[in-house]
């Protein structure tokens, strides 16, 4: 499968506790063609969401975007759904 990052604005930031419930929704939505990895959450300087960018692994962009409507159809749309790749420090030593 191929990675993805999806970008999500918090407007207005919400505290990190307001959060807790939708990711359990979006881990229990996983499907075959698109799985939830992880998420990291840009803070403002009270420690809320500000944005909040996913990691997924999926078959492709229209899989990942069609199990964020089915598994959070309350959450409002992303700013995209991106191929990604990541880089990480370790590798350089």
């Amino acid at each position: 499968m191929a990675k993805f990052i999806a970008i999500h604005p918090v407007v207005p930031p919400a505290p990190q506790e307001a959060a807790l419930s939708l990711y359990k929704k979006c881990k229990a939505g996983v499907s075959l063609d698109a799985y939830w990895v992880g998420s990291w959450l840009q803070l403002n300087e009270k420690g809320e969401i500000t944005k909040v960018f996913c990691e997924w692994d999926g078959k492709d962009a229209e899989s990942v975007r069609k199990n964020l409507a089915a598994s959070l159809p309350e959450l409002p749309p992303s700013e995209g759904i991106f191929p990604m790749a990541q880089v990480k420090g370790e590798d350089y030593r």
